[in-house]
């Protein structure tokens, strides 16, 4: 049972934003590059500070990110950690009860696609932020 502190707990979406940036290796100006002409990495910094962001804001950073709102507004790393320390006892060996021993993907392949997808992502901010020098 999760207990009541932890349903009132509210999500940090400026961290998540944070968080999901960094998982993608993008640099707070990139993303300000992304964002437009009024953004700078100052403006992202206090964005990623903000509790609760504006759902136009949160849209576009998470189209940016290449990742759903819903992800950046429903994450809680807490919440995730404990789920993952109550149900799966590494210590002494035993899967857990939801483990699938026989996965219908190739774990191995999606790596590989995330990756690939990762450094495509990469690539093209470098694209991006190489024209905006190009433009100065």
């Amino acid at each position: 049972m999760i207990d009541t502190a932890m349903q009132n707990k509210k999500i940090h979406q400026g961290r998540n934003i944070k968080r999901f940036r960094e998982m993608l290796g993008i640099k707070q100006e990139a993303l300000a590059f992304e964002l437009g002409d009024d953004w700078n990495q100052k403006k992202v910094s206090l964005l990623e500070q903000k509790e609760i962001v504006e759902s136009d804001v949160l849209m576009q950073v998470a189209q940016i990110l290449k990742v759903p709102a819903e992800a950046i507004e429903n994450f809680d790393e807490e919440q995730a950690i404990n789920i993952i320390s109550n149900t799966a006892s590494f210590d002494n060996c035993q899967q857990p009860a939801f483990f699938n021993n026989q996965p219908t993907f190739n774990p191995l392949d999606k790596m590989v696609e995330l990756y690939e997808r990762m450094l495509k992502q990469q690539q093209e901010m470098i694209d991006k932020l190489e024209k905006l020098i190009q433009n100065k």
